[in-house]
C-alpha cells in the first residue's frame, strides 16, 4: 500500500460534519427532483401521537405511518408495491406537514392535500374514500359506515378497511367505533385513537 493510499483511507475514515451531509442530501434531492427520478418522496414529522412517516407520489399523499408500524419496514413495502425510487425529500411534503400542524393545533377540521389511494383496492378503497364524510368531532359505527357505502351487511369488511387504512389521521378511520361505542382496533394503537377523538371533541 502506498503513502497515497494511506492518505485516501485516512480521508475516507474522517468524520463528515452534519451540515456537510445535509447540504449533500439537499443537492441530491434537488437534482433527483429536477431529473424526475423520485417516485416516492418521504419525511417524518413529530406530532402529539408520535412521529409519523409521510410519503407521497406525484399523485398525492400515499402513506402516513405510525412509529409502531416500523418506518423502515413501511418504506420497504412502498418500494415493493410502488417503486424503489424513494428519497427523503421533505420539501415535497411541506403542505402535508403544515396541514397536520394546523390539525393538531385545533385550527383545521379537514385536509385539502391530494391523496393517492393506490395502496388500497376494491371495497377497502371504497370505504376509505367515504371516511372523510364523517365530520370532524363526529363518530360512526362500523355498521353505519357499511350502510354509507351501500353494503349494510359488510360490517366486518368495513373493519378490515379501517384497520388497513394507509392514510390514518388524514383519512379519519379513527372516527369509526364499535356499535357499543367502544374504540375498536386502530393502526396507531388505542391511545392514539383516544387522543385524536379527544382533540376533536375539545374543539
Amino acid at each position: 500500500m502506498t503513502h497515497h493510499d494511506d492518505d485516501v483511507l485516512t480521508a475516507l475514515r474522517a468524520p463528515v460534519a452534519e451540515s456537510t451531509t445535509a447540504r449533500l442530501h439537499q443537492l441530491l434531492e434537488r437534482k433527483a427532483e429536477a431529473a424526475g427520478l423520485i417516485d416516492i418522496a418521504y419525511t417524518t414529522t413529530d406530532t402529539p401521537v408520535g412521529r409519523l412517516l409521510l410519503a407521497a407520489t406525484p399523485r398525492g399523499l400515499v402513506r402516513v405511518a405510525y412509529a409502531r408500524e416500523d418506518h423502515d419496514r413501511v418504506l420497504e413495502t412502498l418500494a415493493q408495491k410502488i417503486s424503489p425510487r424513494i428519497l427523503r425529500a421533505p420539501a415535497r411534503l411541506d403542505d402535508v406537514r403544515r396541514e397536520l400542524d394546523e390539525y393538531f393545533a385545533g385550527r383545521r377540521r379537514s385536509f385539502d392535500v391530494s391523496l393517492d389511494l393506490s395502496l388500497s383496492h376494491g371495497f377497502r378503497q371504497l370505504v376509505q374514500r367515504h371516511l372523510p364524510e364523517i365530520g370532524y368531532g363526529q363518530t360512526r359505527s362500523y355498521g353505519e359506515v357499511a350502510a354509507l357505502v351501500g353494503n349494510p351487511k359488510a360490517v366486518r369488511a368495513v373493519g378490515t378497511a379501517c384497520a388497513t387504512n394507509p392514510l390514518p389521521v388524514v383519512v379519519p378511520c379513527h372516527r369509526v367505533l364499535r356499535a357499543d361505542g367502544s374504540l375498536g382496533g386502530y393502526i396507531g394503537g388505542t391511545e392514539a385513537k383516544h387522543a385524536l377523538l379527544d382533540l376533536e371533541s375539545a374543539a
